[in-house]
């Protein structure tokens, strides 16, 4: 090789190696760009309530597909929650019902150490129902017609003479809003508020149901419920007077198809710790996206009444639900990572 070669040679592999170092940080650069989470862990917060997990579990995926290490949710009661979110105990939930946790949301700092992000599940009701055997056979319309004796009566399931309302497990909001309607309607002296596990009480609503005995209870929409007990078939929905809400705030909808359900028509919402969603705007875009039909998890609870209910049912139901939802979902994502530049 004669000085001109080997020049040639030596500057060429300087060159080469010269590129070869300036191409790393692009390499570095795209696989940073398609999992912007990488490297952060994540602490999900969800409630006890196993039929409420597969929208989580919906949630998770698309996290770790982001590149976040999504750890397993703690669970805990809806108010707990909140706080649990608003000190950075824990990242997000996807389980905040706007108007009806509002005093949750609000009593630990609200949007000073919380973020709400998108509407996850809209469109959810919330309502008392009777049987719709009793409901044609007494005219009963109203929640208010229980005043009187002879209507509670044909609800009472314990001899004292009052209807028996299956109702809400305590420190739920629907609990609340409960108390606060037998009260505001007059209905302390005829009605009593069963609380307790609900779906244990459910279960025995519902055998009762099926032994011809007249039921009252509480229920919302998106569960499984409202494929057992299916509205109009099975059930009707009672209507209040008039909206009278515990904050006061009685302007908003609170009627579905007509009636007025007492309660207002809600949305889930996601919520994030305000830190954690300003350092993350991958995973703020991201759940900000999510969002599932009332159909969707009515569908899913509904497996899980009939036997699919174990931790690995519920993970293969969301991942069923991701691969028949793949087009929408891989947008979430493309979005999601632009959000990170």
């Amino acid at each position: 090789m004669n000085f001109k070669t080997r020049g040639f040679t030596q500057k060429f592999l300087h060159c080469a190696a010269v590129a070869s170092l300036s191409l790393l940080p692009l390499y570095g650069q795209a696989a940073t760009a398609e999992k912007p989470g990488e490297g952060v862990e994540v602490a999900p917060i969800f409630p006890s309530i196993a039929e409420e997990r597969f929208r989580g579990e919906v949630a998770m995926v698309g996290l770790r597909e982001l590149g976040y290490e999504v750890q397993e949710p703690k669970e805990t009661e809806y108010a707990a929650m909140m706080v649990a979110l608003s000190y950075g105990d824990a990242d997000f939930t996807v389980h905040l019902w706007d108007k009806l946790h509002d005093t949750f949301y609000q009593k630990v700092g609200g949007d000073d150490t919380l973020v709400k992000a998108g509407d996850v599940i809209p469109g959810v009701l919330q309502g008392y129902l009777i049987d719709k055997k009793t409901a044609e056979a007494h005219n009963i319309k109203y929640l208010t017609d229980l005043k009187k004796p002879e209507i509670a009566k044909l609800f009472d399931t314990n001899g004292d003479g009052k209807a028996d309302l299956t109702g809400c497990n305590p420190g739920w909001g629907c609990e609340l809003v409960i108390d606060h309607h037998l009260k505001a309607y007059d209905l302390e002296k005829s009605v009593s508020h069963n609380r307790g596990s609900y779906f244990a009480l459910m279960a025995d609503t519902i055998a009762r149901y099926k032994q011809g005995e007249s039921i009252l209870y509480f229920t919302w929409v998106p569960q499984w419920i409202a494929g057992v007990l299916v509205e109009g078939k099975d059930v009707v929905w009672l209507e209040v007077p008039n909206t009278d809400l515990p904050d006061g705030k009685n302007d908003v909808n609170t009627s579905f198809h007509g009636k007025n359900l007492g309660f207002a028509v809600d949305e889930v919402k996601a919520v994030l710790n305000k830190e954690f969603a300003e350092e993350n705007p991958a995973a703020l875009k991201f759940l900000s996206q999510v969002q599932i039909t009332t159909d969707d998890e009515s569908a899913q609870n509904l497996k899980m009444q009939n036997g699919e209910n174990s931790a690995k049912d519920i993970s293969r139901h969301a991942a069923e639900w991701v691969a028949a939802h793949r087009e929408q979902f891989d947008t979430w994502l493309a979005a999601s990572r632009a959000a990170a530049n």
